[in-house]
């Protein structure tokens, strides 16, 4: 998620990772009579009061685990960091750099420019992780480092350097199941010309990782030479191809993958038949084909994918969503009519980006209403634009200008921060985070915008949506679409609280609720779904857990002030253990403008600034002391987990 501010200050020192583990972990209770577990309750933290807590990232969280013999035990969780994004845990060419650093297309560490010694760009900002299942018997994870927040000089680097993703192979404690990083490897984004902006991810069921690249640079813009958008795509490929004139805003806003060999090696292609858009992230439904996408931004739209093969994205049918309300409580609810914007394989699409397609070769535009033309207003132009398609043009339309082409079929482009998606199998439902309830998501007071098909109430501190998947269901032309996990409605689920004024802690949100949902997980095991915040509501954001069935919300995690709550990912079972992965980044941001009276402020943006570093690093880690879900039994992991919520 991009920064709305960003804070320039003071030098970055070492901050200190010490990593705990509980004396005694819930496998180890279980397995002394052989007691199986029936439920697992979280019990909160509250939040931090301290300046010392403010800074740290921390977990007083504890967890209930009622085993079959009768006896409910408690354990306490940990934070247990793996590195920083600034820590020089990478192999490159044989040389240590920091985890963070970007490489180039030559696959060389790519140097800051501003620096005065020549050191390399570290972004602040880790975000998605993913475990993988083990491969011949090795754990991996692959992880995202979204952006560059400042640069050596203190200025914007936002959005003009090539993005990165690592992959880590872990040792794994046998007896604690404690991680540690073994290697750091960078991964090669050569193959498809760089990488932009990855947010979220997610675990497919075949074990890859599916990363993103939210914010897709408008190709409109970019046909104007002295735009912001055609210096942004330019500054992007001199840093990666060493040739601005390589630069092409079609290259970006697609869902990678990333498949991880025997060998331990990465490969990685990018699926342009998924349409570009601001992907924040892809969610796989367990028929293995259809996939449900966030779309980051204001005025945008919610997406999904059917694919022909299972276990294949790179073929299938493209679909958006037309949101039709039904209601305003508890957030709101609306049905939602699919919209087929076409068919494509990656490698069509991909022909015609490398044809040089350009946006004017898709639209004519016109700057007032004409007859023919078709006003449409979507995230990445920001205003109200008129469209005509040329001849022949819907394939390149529906697959490279996704978000114009849905609105012009009358999809719903209304929706505001669109973030995170998880998936609960059992039940068949998805949940999707609208972080911030307002602006497009209002009632257009204006008159003046081309469709308002949503007129919620504008809740700041947003909404996470639940949505129930059927099969059977038809799209607008009244076929029918091949897949049983198509989203006829959805519904808030858990709301946020806006404060009518900032509290002693610089709070524009009830801090006992969520505020700004951004990150979700969902351990099927446990029926709990998590959410990480990335709120400048909270000064410091938190995870929580959110039981499905006693709808029981707790907060588990603090992250630094100022900082986000990312790479949120629930592992229920890597070789026995269990595990929640949560990140933090951009520490500090924005703290120095927040209204806060309880702790000596100044004294706050110093702690952070000296302890970790304001916008210079980020942590990657783990929650630890999840109970463990499986039960080895002769060589094969056996599900050992009937879980009640409910307690009954």
């Amino acid at each position: 998620m991009i920064n709305k501010k960003l804070v320039n200050t003071g030098a970055t020192l070492a901050l200190a990772l010490a990593i705990t583990v509980p004396a005694l972990l819930p496998t180890a209770a279980a397995s002394k009579d052989n007691s199986k577990i029936e439920f697992v309750k979280f019990n909160g933290m509250k939040a931090p009061s301290t300046i010392d807590e403010m800074v740290k990232t921390y977990t007083t969280a504890t967890v209930d685990v009622k085993y079959s013999n009768g006896k409910v035990k408690t354990f306490p969780l940990s934070y247990n960091y793996l590195f920083k994004s600034e820590d020089k845990v990478a192999t490159v060419k044989g040389e240590k750099i920091p985890a963070g650093t970007p490489i180039d297309v030559n696959g060389n560490p790519i140097v800051d420019p501003s620096s005065t010694d020549g050191k390399y760009f570290v972004s602040d900002a880790p975000d998605s992780n993913s475990l993988l299942m083990p491969i011949d018997g090795k754990l991996y994870m692959v992880t995202h480092y979204e952006y560059q927040t400042i640069d050596a000089s203190g200025q914007s680097a936002y959005g003009l350097v090539p993005a990165s993703m690592s992959l880590t192979e872990m040792e794994q404690d046998k007896k604690t199941g404690e991680l540690k990083p073994a290697n750091v490897k960078k991964i090669d984004f050569s193959a498809v010309n760089g990488l932009w902006i990855p947010c979220n991810g997610s675990l497919s069921p075949w074990n890859t990782h599916l990363g993103s690249e939210e914010y897709e640079p408008d190709a409109r813009q970019f046909a104007d030479p002295t735009s912001k958008t055609r210096s942004q795509v330019e500054t992007f490929a001199q840093f990666y191809f060493g040739d601005k004139a390589k630069a092409n805003p079609y290259f970006y806003g697609y869902t990678p993958e990333i498949t991880v060999a025997k060998n331990g090696k990465a490969s990685v292609v990018k699926h342009y038949s998924t349409g570009r858009f601001s992907h924040e992230l892809a969610k796989v439904m367990p028929d293995n084909k259809t996939v449900i996408y966030g779309d980051d931004g204001g005025n945008t739209g919610m997406f999904m994918y059917v694919a022909d093969k299972a276990k294949d994205l790179s073929a299938g049918t493209l679909y958006a969503a037309k949101f039709k309300q039904t209601g305003t409580e508890n957030g709101g609810s609306g049905d939602l009519e699919w919209i087929n914007l076409g068919h494509a394989t990656d490698k069509e699409v991909k022909n015609i980006i490398d044809s040089g397609i350009t946006f004017n070769d898709i639209f004519e535009t016109s700057d007032v209403p004409k007859e023919g033309f078709t006003a449409i207003k979507q995230y990445s132009y920001g205003k109200t634009e008129y469209l005509k398609l040329k001849p022949g043009k819907e394939k390149a339309a529906a697959f490279l200008e996704t978000r114009r082409y849905a609105a012009m079929l009358g999809a719903t482009t209304e929706f505001n921060k669109m973030e995170g998606v998880a998936l609960n199998e059992k039940d068949k439902k998805v949940y999707i985070a609208i972080s911030d309830q307002s602006k497009s998501m209002e009632k257009d007071s204006t008159g003046k915008d081309p469709a308002d098909h949503i007129q919620l109430p504008k809740i700041k501190a947003g909404v996470t949506y639940q949505l129930d998947l059927q099969g059977g269901q038809k799209d607008s032309g009244g076929k029918v679409i091949d897949s049983s996990y198509v989203a006829p409605s959805m519904h808030g689920l858990v709301v946020g609280e806006d404060l009518p004024k900032a509290d002693a802690y610089g709070n524009t949100a009830n801090v006992d609720k969520v505020a700004n949902p951004d990150n979700l997980s969902y351990s099927e095991a446990m029926r709990t779904l998590f959410i990480g915040e990335d709120s400048g509501a909270h000064t410091n954001n938190f995870v929580w857990s959110y039981n499905v069935d006693t709808k029981e919300l707790q907060r588990i995690l603090s992250v630094p002030a100022g900082a986000e709550a990312t790479g949120l990912f629930a592992a229920d079972d890597r070789n026995g253990f269990s595990y929640i992965f949560s990140n933090f980044q951009h520490p500090g941001d924005e703290v120095d403008s927040k209204s806060i009276t309880a702790v000596n402020k100044d004294e706050l943006v110093k702690a952070v600034d000296e302890q970790i570093g304001i916008n210079k690093t980020g942590g990657i880690g783990y929650i630890s002391g999840i109970p463990s879900l499986t039960k080895y039994n002769n060589g094969k992991y056996q599900k050992d987990l009937e879980i009640d919520n409910k307690g009954k």
